[in-house]
């Protein structure tokens, strides 16, 4: 099975890292996977997004024009990502900054409050965790576990002291999301 996924928000939103730390898991799980950043002139502030794709078998192209999944962190993404989800596809909405919904009846739609989640569990800079939380808990395309691990061994040297805030900001976004038993 490959999944591909986007995610897209301003730059210092975490997009980046958010996909980077997807590769890693993926990768530590066994699969294959690519990692493909894209950011404008601006860094910070401009936009940024990344395609992340996570596959049984060898990856023919690290390129997706129509992705399974579009993670949207600003009202940008949402306007550029919102239309190209393949059917059936998923689509994660920081509804902390997303007001707009999608007119799309073809997709799945999750809302989480990620700078919410962030703000109330770590800090706001957090918000990129509790998104991927919430796209973990509605397409399990890797187990939160894998994640959590991947998380704890690849977070930059200079933030390893916040890697339980980070964790516990994954697994409140998850939590938003996630079915409850019974």
């Amino acid at each position: 099975m490959e999944t591909s996924i986007i995610i897209s928000g301003f730059g210092g939103q975490g997009v980046l890292f958010a996909g980077q730390l997807l590769a890693y898991a993926g990768m530590d799980a066994g699969r294959h996977v690519t990692w493909i950043p894209s950011y404008g002139p601006e860094m910070r502030g401009g936009t940024a997004h990344c395609v992340v794709i996570i596959s049984d078998d060898p990856i023919g192209a690290p390129t997706v024009a129509r992705p399974d999944v579009a993670v949207v962190l600003n009202l940008p993404s949402f306007d550029k990502y919102e239309t190209v989800v393949k059917p059936g596809g998923l689509l994660v909405v920081n509804n902390s900054l997303i007001e707009s919904e999608t007119e799309r009846q073809d997709i799945d739609v999750v809302g989480v409050p990620a700078n919410a989640i962030a703000e109330e569990w770590g800090t706001v800079k957090m918000l990129n965790m509790a998104a991927l939380g919430a796209l973990l808990a509605a397409r399990p395309v890797l187990p939160l576990e894998i994640v959590e691990k991947a998380l704890a061994e690849h977070l930059p040297a200079g933030k390893q002291h916040l890697i339980e805030a980070n964790l516990r900001v994954i697994r409140r976004g998850y939590e938003v999301v996630a079915p409850v038993p019974g």
